[in-house]
């Protein structure tokens, strides 16, 4: 390791361009099958997601998105990463979910989606990040407290 004496000599240094300041370098992570997987949450929600070329094909729990997400909102907010990414129907993507309900689920499975994809190309992560697509929403339900009726909510007080 050399001595720096000077601001010159640190960038001219080639421990500047290896320290924790440049930006971290993405790689495709892919499994023997050729299939990018990245699991997602959303409340109580966990979709494990794997994505491969194909025809556009999306199968939730051995069902077809149609008769498993059979509200048309839930359909858009899992396919809102494949728009955003203009991949929509470019990959089959195979996915297990539980706990939670519907609407977690979904969003569970936008969040695994999302993080598939950037795994499977890593030039992808600016847009889905740009939109909040990677970021896993932290929000859930607040515990029950003891001494109140809900989380909150206190029983009614009454003086007498």
């Amino acid at each position: 390791m050399a001595t720096l004496q000077s601001l010159a000599d640190l960038n001219r240094s080639d421990v500047a361009g290896s320290g924790e300041n440049s930006a971290p370098v993405h790689v495709q992570k892919l499994d023997a099958q050729g299939r990018a997987y990245a699991t997602g949450k959303r409340k109580d929600a966990v979709a494990r997601v794997w994505i491969k070329p194909g025809s556009g094909t999306i199968t939730i729990n051995k069902r077809p998105v149609e008769t498993y997400f059979a509200r048309p909102v839930l359909r858009m907010i899992l396919r809102q990463p494949l728009q955003v990414a203009n991949r929509v129907d470019q990959y089959d993507i195979t996915v297990t979910v539980a706990g939670g309900g519907l609407s977690g689920q979904a969003g569970a499975v936008r969040h695994g989606l999302s993080k598939a994809l950037t795994y499977y190309e890593p030039e992808l992560r600016a847009p889905l990040k740009r939109e909040g697509f990677l970021t896993r929403d932290a929000r859930v339900v607040e515990r029950k407290k003891y001494g109140r009726k809900k989380a909150r909510r206190s029983f009614q007080f009454s003086k007498r």
